[in-house]
């Protein structure tokens, strides 16, 4: 069974950075996909961000720019930097790896963007 840990939410100020790590139990390269979504209260979960096994990396508008997905293939571990957070990107971050007929989510991790 695979699993994916992740780490580093915390309370940060508007305009503050955070880096989320998600670190998986086998290689990245099995996967598909790999990418971070996250859900806010009362709003349905959202992508992120999402790493194409084939090279390109997909953003949501809200996070270009700010935001970026960095992979550490001899750790099996991918990390989201988050920079210039706003406080509407509260929200409980989840790291998510696919491969054909197979989907697989951490337990999440809150980000919380207040002064």
């Amino acid at each position: 069974q695979v699993q994916l840990v992740e780490s580093g939410g915390g309370l940060v100020q508007p305009g503050g950075s955070l880096r989320l790590s998600c670190a998986a139990s086998e290689s990245i390269f099995s996967f598909n996909t790999m990418g971070w979504y996250r859900q806010a209260p009362g709003k349905q979960r959202e992508l992120v961000c999402t790493w194409l096994r084939w090279g390109s990396t997909v953003y949501a508008d809200s996070v270009k720019g700010r935001f970026t997905s960095i992979r550490d293939n001899a750790k099996n571990t991918v990390y989201l930097q988050m920079n210039s957070l706003k406080p509407e990107d509260t929200a409980v971050y989840f790291c998510n790896a696919n491969r054909t007929n197979e989907d697989y989510w951490g337990q999440g991790t809150q980000v919380t963007v207040s002064s």
